[in-house]
């Protein structure tokens, strides 16, 4: 077996940005959008955390084309920075940079600013860096807080607004539960889906068993039928849930044996000729490829 081989440079160099090409047209406002204004903050208090992507000089312009970092780059060049760390690509392969990110989940920025703090970062210094007020740190930092485990790990790899905690900790540990499981459900993670729920919450499952948000014009009776809509929908979504991983194994197996029985040309041709209903149905769950069709 050979050894593979480095796609990068171990170490990084420094070089002149003005010996940087970009290779990509940057989108229009991108100077005034929160993002930029955010790596720029960054890059002012902390300096540049990650290097450079770039090619090998290019003999014919001695410059090097960049691969990954245009943001980084315009905000340097903004900041007044000379030079940059980079790091030098030795494949000459298709590569597409950043064409998969996995996003920073809510739950776990909230752990990266605890670990920060923890170490002594005050909050006024994150706020600064991250370019965001210190009232949105304060409440990423103590996200958590009154949130029960098990709806905790359903959130884990999810964004979502900080406000949402604030309205699940009025519900006690089961509603909690019962709240985050419809919403991801209903895939609408969102503070209007969990203030609606808890609105509809009874309140022997509110912390303090007193309702204290009310919907305007509506009445006692549309909320004990909204009560009873939400502990119906509660239960056919744990009815979908068990059923799912069966129901998705049988829409396999049978679209693998309706497959091969449609290359058969003699099916296929009295099929066509004597069933034309049926031949379509079958067509139609060979396409499908989500149960949702």
């Amino acid at each position: 077996m050979t050894g593979i081989s480095l796609g990068f440079s171990l170490e990084p160099l420094s070089l002149p940005l003005t010996s940087i090409l970009p290779s990509r047209k940057m989108p229009e406002g991108l100077i005034t959008s929160r993002k930029f204004k955010q790596i720029c903050s960054s890059i002012g208090e902390v300096g540049l955390i990650e290097p450079l992507s770039i090619t090998p000089v290019i003999r014919d312009l001695e410059q090097h084309m960049l691969l990954d970092g245009h943001i980084r780059l315009i905000a340097m060049r903004d900041l007044g920075f000379v030079d940059a760390p980079c790091l030098v690509s030795t494949d000459d392969e298709a590569y597409t940079y950043n064409s998969r990110i996995n996003r920073l989940s809510t739950i776990q920025e909230h752990f990266m600013i605890r670990r920060a703090i923890d170490r002594g970062v005050s909050p006024d210094r994150l706020a600064k860096v991250l370019s965001v007020d210190v009232s949105q740190i304060l409440k990423k930092m103590n996200l958590l807080d009154g949130i029960c485990a098990e709806a905790a790990d359903m959130l884990k790899d999810r964004q979502f607004s900080v406000e949402i905690s604030r309205v699940l900790r009025k519900m006690n540990s089961t509603r909690q539960v019962e709240c985050v499981e419809l919403m991801i459900a209903a895939n609408t993670v969102t503070v209007a889906y969990a203030e609606a729920m808890l609105v509809a919450t009874p309140e022997e499952f509110l912390v303090e068993a007193k309702k204290t948000l009310k919907l305007t014009g509506v009445t006692q009776e549309q909320m004990a039928k909204m009560e009873r809509e939400m502990a119906n929908l509660q239960g056919q979504y744990k009815m979908v849930e068990q059923n799912y991983g069966q129901d998705v194994l049988n829409l396999v197996l049978a679209k693998g044996y309706l497959t091969k029985l449609l290359e058969n040309p003699t099916v296929a041709r009295y099929l066509r000729q004597r069933q034309p209903e049926v031949l379509a149905e079958f067509e139609l769950i060979i396409r499908t490829t989500a149960l949702d069709q």
